[in-house]
Parts: C-alpha cells; sequence; structure tokens
C-alpha cells in the first residue's frame, strides 16, 4: 500500500498561486494529481506576496502573459500555416492545418490570422471523407499535434511514436510519424544558449562514492544534486538548486533564489527529504562547489546518516546525469521564455518542474514513463 504524499509549504503555495493567477482548481487538481479540497485548504491560507519598490507584481505579469499568449496564438497560427516560405500555398494544406489545430485554437482565428475563408472551411469541413485511409491519417495528425501541444512542443517523432502507440497505434512506425509532423509543418523545439561556468573553490577531502555507477535497485537509493544559473531582467541572475532520483529521474527537491550559498543548498535538500523521507544510507552525489563542501551542509547530511560523495576535481562527467536535466530545463523551458523577475521566473520553473517534466514528461531510460509515474509504481511494488 502506498503511503499518503507530502508536500512542501513551498510546493502548496506556489498551487495557489496558480488558482490566483486564474486557473479553475478543477484544471490545477487534473495537471497535477491533487485534490480539490486541498488546493482550495492551500489558497485560503496563502498570505499575500510582499511587493516591494518596482518590483513586478503578479497582476502586472499576466496582462503581459495575456498580451503575449494572444501574439504568439496567432504567431504558432502562422508557423504552421506556412512553416517555409513557397511561392503558393495550397489551400487544402491550409484547410487541413485548422481542421487539425481546432481543438487548441479557435476556426474563427485560425482563418483570420492565415487569410483562409470561413465559409470556405464550414463547406468543406461538411464534405464526406474519401476514403478510409484517408480519414485514418486525418485521425492520426489531431492525435500527433495534441502529443505536441501537451508535451509544450518539445517531443520529437520518437517520442511522439511512444505515446501514439499507448493510445493504440501498435505498428506505427517512426518514418509515418516523421512524415505526418512533416506535413503538419511542426518539429521538437530546442533552443541552445550559452552557459555560464563558475569558478569553483577546490574540496581536498571527501570520497567519490558514486563513481559513475548510475544504476540503482530502488529509490531513494542515489541523488544527484547542481546548482545552475537562471536570468531575469530586473533582478539578474537567480540560481536553482535542484535534486534528482538516480532510480526515477525524478526532481525530487529543488529551490530557487536570488543568492547562490549554503542555504540554497539546504532548502533543496530539506524539501527532497520531507517528500521522499528516504532511509538512513542514502547516497547524495555533487560536484565540489563551496555550497556543497561547507561545513553545514555536510554536517546536516551526516546527521541525517545520509552518505557525501563528490565528483572528482575538474571531472564534470561523474554528475552528468543531474547535468543533463539542468540542460534539458534550459532548451525546454528557460531558453523559451523572458523572466521578468524572481517572482516570475519561479512560477514558469515550478510550472515545468512540477507540472511537465515530473508529471507528464517521458524518458526512455525509464520505460517511456514519467518519473512521477514509475515512482508510484516503484512505492506499490
Amino acid at each position: 500500500m502506498s503511503k499518503r504524499k507530502t508536500y512542501t509549504d513551498e510546493f502548496k503555495i506556489m498551487i495557489a498561486e496558480l488558482v490566483l493567477s486564474g486557473k479553475t482548481v478543477r484544471e490545477v487538481a487534473d495537471e497535477y494529481g491533487l485534490s480539490q479540497t486541498a488546493i482550495r485548504n492551500w489558497v485560503k491560507k496563502k498570505t499575500p506576496i510582499d511587493v516591494k519598490g518596482d518590483t513586478t507584481n503578479l497582476e502586472e505579469i499576466l496582462k503581459i502573459k495575456k498580451e503575449n499568449a494572444r501574439l504568439k496564438e496567432e504567431n504558432d497560427i502562422l508557423k504552421k500555416g506556412y512553416g517555409h516560405i513557397r511561392n503558393q500555398i495550397n489551400p487544402d494544406i491550409i484547410f487541413e492545418i485548422i481542421k487539425a489545430n481546432s481543438k487548441e485554437h479557435s476556426i474563427d482565428t485560425m482563418c483570420k490570422v492565415l487569410k483562409y475563408p470561413r465559409s470556405t472551411y464550414y463547406d468543406k469541413h461538411k464534405e464526406k471523407p474519401g476514403n478510409k485511409w484517408k480519414t485514418l491519417n486525418k485521425k492520426l495528425r489531431e492525435d500527433i499535434l495534441t502529443i505536441y501541444n501537451n508535451s509544450n512542443k518539445i517531443y520529437g517523432a520518437p517520442k511522439i511514436r511512444k505515446e501514439l502507440m499507448k493510445m493504440g497505434y501498435e505498428t506505427i512506425s517512426i518514418k509515418r510519424v516523421q512524415r505526418h509532423m512533416k506535413k503538419l509543418g511542426i518539429r521538437s523545439i530546442v533552443v541552445k544558449k550559452y552557459r555560464p561556468h563558475r569558478a569553483k573553490k577546490v574540496y581536498e577531502q571527501g570520497e567519490n562514492l558514486l563513481n559513475r555507477d548510475f544504476s540503482t535497485t530502488k529509490i531513494n537509493e542515489k541523488w544527484v544534486a547542481d546548482i545552475t544559473y537562471i536570468h531575469t531582467l530586473k533582478d539578474g541572475w537567480n540560481y536553482l538548486a535542484s535534486i534528482l532520483d538516480l532510480h526515477t529521474q525524478k526532481i525530487v527537491g529543488y529551490s530557487f533564489s536570488k543568492t547562490m550559498d549554503t542555504s540554497l543548498v539546504l532548502k533543496a535538500l530539506d524539501n527532497a527529504v520531507t517528500t521522499q523521507k528516504p532511509s538512513k544510507g542514502l547516497i547524495i552525489h555533487s560536484d565540489r562547489g563551496s555550497q556543497y563542501t561547507s561545513k553545514e551542509y555536510r554536517e546536516t547530511v551526516e546527521s541525517k546518516q545520509f552518505k557525501l560523495s563528490y565528483s572528482a576535481k575538474g571531472c564534470p562527467y561523474d554528475n552528468a546525469c543531474i547535468e543533463s536535466f539542468h540542460a534539458i530545463l534550459k532548451k525546454e523551458c528557460v531558453y523559451l521564455n523572458t523572466f521578468i523577475d524572481h517572482n516570475h521566473a519561479k512560477l514558469i520553473l515550478f510550472q515545468y518542474i512540477e507540472g511537465f517534466y515530473n508529471r507528464k514528461r517521458i524518458h526512455s531510460s525509464i520505460n517511456y514513463m514519467t518519473p512521477d509515474e514509475y515512482e508510484n509504481l516503484c512505492r506499490v511494488a
């Protein structure tokens, strides 16, 4: 029998923020796998945000986001309708694109942006389908587009194929998925950008217990931790400390702060311990940054009877798994957004880590399951 899940106060506050920002309780409950009663209680208990100086408040952010959402929708429609420059647009292709995207955008908006007559669309929509294969392909494209949009436009053909197979397309090939993605004008969105590197003060002591052995037999056996940089317009560089369970690929704890000090990594550790309740003997691996080698951090870890493990000096490959997560986070979230300030970035990162990465993003290393699904399976087993 699985244990009741525990949530940190920060998690509850962020969920309440989502409701207060306009999402319904039911939407948030469905997205994060929570009960509506719990969410309502968290919203009631949430204290107002103390805004000082000229810091942008949530209402201003939402106004900007609303306008950006409108512009983004029109831009997305144009991208789908005109995937590349061509001398003449095939009206049949435009019709198929509008139909395939009808669940995401309104017909009227798409017709207006793509300059396709509404009357023509509705007349053509009433036509009888030609043959069974044509009908099946139309349905396939609709399903591909739904999966693509639900993944924040991140999934490529391999992962879309895996999701289609779960839906009943048991014999579908990657090449077929690729062909239909090309017809729809969609592809995996990844943006690479320069990553600043911090100087590290080398800590001479501490063993490398992990020694690049990333294999596991159970949850909460081996955790890996690291810090990455997140830039905001008003508050400059902010810092995200993350902890990943190697068995489930789940981010079990994280902390976001304007300062990169020991309190940052201690907060991430506290969140992980609160939600996971690991047993003694857990290995926590990190690089030799001053935050992880500080006396306060080492004493905190050892007081819980966990084992400290450190990468070899100047060897990033020893902590490759958490480095990989931060690279994915940058490509799939950070580089696709412009963060106004610390609070804005914190909300977007929460939605990505808790709402998408842990609960929706499938991973090939865990049999194309989400980290949350795999963890739940492990707890029941």
